[in-house]
């Protein structure tokens, strides 16, 4: 039997880490969270964590991303703007184990780029190997798309809470909610945002928003049950943080009979992008973006 090449056992141990370390954190990571996860759970070899001397990135990171265009191309992963998301069907398929799930990744992969270039003389890169035009065009597309989202995340760190809780209500009106209060500035009382979904807040249902500021910290249950303690007959809540929610804040948010919304700080940053032409000048001065158009595809 061929023995398997170091790139394709690298590919296959943390491919399939990765998804295994998102079943457990409730389907969906930023890629930078994941990436510290995969770290701690693999035992990762010299030759496997050397700085690649020609991109300056790491080798098993620069051949996870590599690989996992297969992944998605086979439906086992969702990749967007700097998160993953496994689908059912990628936790399903975990059962087939590292070497296998890796075989019917790129099975797919090569199935999909012969459906879309039938008649290209290139020929899709072995499971081994690592050079692709396709799959190098995707990954710096997604390359770039992570790096503008670092610097919005870096610039919603120098921010105060209280900036941020008026990014937050600002992007709440953008959605086309009403904003009946925000919190003043002194001891967190528990709600700081509360929104209406006409402008009389005659309609239920009341939406009671959470903010935390919290860019570099995970969000604990205890803080989601306290907020689902404080709800009455006709509220809903939304929780949202510049950081992320523990597993067990995940849990529960989906556990208890009141409606709560978890937005963290990625997501908080894509909706900001997609409502952003919404907004009135003032709210967009809060957090400005400037947009770029890349040649791209629509797959």
């Amino acid at each position: 039997m061929k023995t398997k090449s170091p790139s394709y056992q690298t590919s296959a141990k943390t491919m399939y880490a990765a998804m295994t370390i998102l079943v457990k954190n409730g389907g969906s990571m930023p890629i930078r969270v994941l990436m510290q996860e995969i770290e701690k759970a693999v035992d990762l070899t010299d030759w496997e964590k050397e700085i690649l001397e020609n991109t300056g990135n790491i080798r098993w990171q620069s051949n996870m991303h590599f690989t996992s265009v297969d992944y998605v191309r086979a439906g086992f992963l969702i990749k967007k703007k700097g998160t993953w998301t496994i689908t059912p069907e990628g936790e399903d398929a975990l059962k087939l184990g590292p070497e296998k799930l890796r075989d019917l990744a790129w099975e797919r992969y090569n199935k999909w780029y012969r459906s879309k270039e039938p008649a290209n003389e290139v020929k899709p890169s072995a499971p081994e190997e690592e050079s692709d035009p396709v799959k190098e065009t995707m990954i710096e597309l997604e390359t770039l798309e992570e790096r503008a989202a670092n610097g919005i995340r870096e610039y919603l760190k120098s921010k105060n809470p209280y900036e941020f809780q008026d990014l937050v209500a600002a992007l709440l009106k953008a959605m086309g909610y009403y904003i009946q209060s925000v919190a003043p500035r002194g001891k967190d009382g528990g709600i700081d945002i509360v929104a209406y979904v006409d402008p009389l807040g005659a309609q239920i249902p009341r939406i009671k928003v959470q903010v935390k500021h919290k860019p570099d910290t995970a969000i604990p249950a205890s803080d989601v049950r306290a907020l689902l303690g404080i709800l009455k007959a006709g509220d809903i809540a939304l929780f949202v943080t510049s950081g992320t929610y523990s597993a067990d804040a995940k849990q529960a948010a989906s556990g208890g009979n009141n409606f709560i919304r978890l937005i963290d700080g990625d997501e908080f940053i894509q909706m900001w992008q997609e409502y952003y032409d919404k907004m009135s000048d003032d709210d967009k001065n809060m957090l400005p973006l400037k947009r770029i158009s890349f040649l791209g595809n629509n797959e």
